[in-house]
């Protein structure tokens, strides 16, 4: 009885991992070169890099699995060729690319460049890469009719066109902010005494 009324409650709810921690953890090349990724894709913390490192450890393993079969192999055409159509997807591997050689080649960085956070950047929709993530969050920039909440959501090839501000944003042709409304309502105030002080 005890046991159905946390599972409708979802305690007992597996969850996968979704980053690995490094092996050695001060080791100072790898803190070096993790500290000019989050200063150079405006990161909030480390864990942002393990989870697309684990990402990409995971493709990597999975293509050099296809390798060691055989050309003709009924799963490595199958798989292979649903593995390469994801990344062209992605837009982390060019169109022309369509070996399984090409993904043991992959950097962390073709991953990071597809986040929406470092697309809306480079689409001079934001000042800089951290006011990029700062509209993110503040539900300001839509990937084609859907808000977009989450920085580190990874935009597609087909969307990136469509990546733009929200129509409900203040940006995108909204309402105005707080701050603006009340710049304009104090603005309608002062008019409104100065025709007073003019009439009297």
């Amino acid at each position: 009885m005890t046991r159905s009324k946390y599972e409708s409650q979802g305690f007992l709810r597996n969850h996968s991992k979704t980053y690995k921690v490094p092996r050695r953890p001060f080791e100072k090349e790898r803190m070096d070169s993790e500290m000019k990724l989050i200063g150079e894709f405006g990161l909030r913390n480390k864990r942002e890099i393990w989870r697309v490192q684990y990402i990409l450890s995971k493709t990597r393993a999975a293509a050099r699995e296809l390798l060691t079969l055989d050309a003709k192999d009924p799963k490595r055409l199958f798989e292979g060729a649903a593995l390469m159509r994801r990344l062209h997807r992605m837009g982390v591997l060019d169109e022309d690319k369509n070996e399984l050689d090409y993904v043991l080649g992959l950097k962390i960085n073709d991953f990071l460049e597809r986040r929406l956070q470092t697309q809306v950047y480079k689409l001079n929709l934001a000042r800089s890469i951290h006011h990029s993530r700062v509209l993110i969050r503040q539900k300001h920039i839509r990937v084609g009719k859907q808000v977009v909440n989450v920085p580190s959501f990874l935009v597609r090839q087909e969307n990136q066109a469509h990546t733009d501000f929200a129509l409900s944003s203040t940006f995108g042709g909204g309402r105005p902010g707080r701050v603006r409304r009340r710049t304009l309502a104090s603005k309608k105030g002062g008019d409104g005494g100065e025709a007073e002080e003019e009439e009297s």
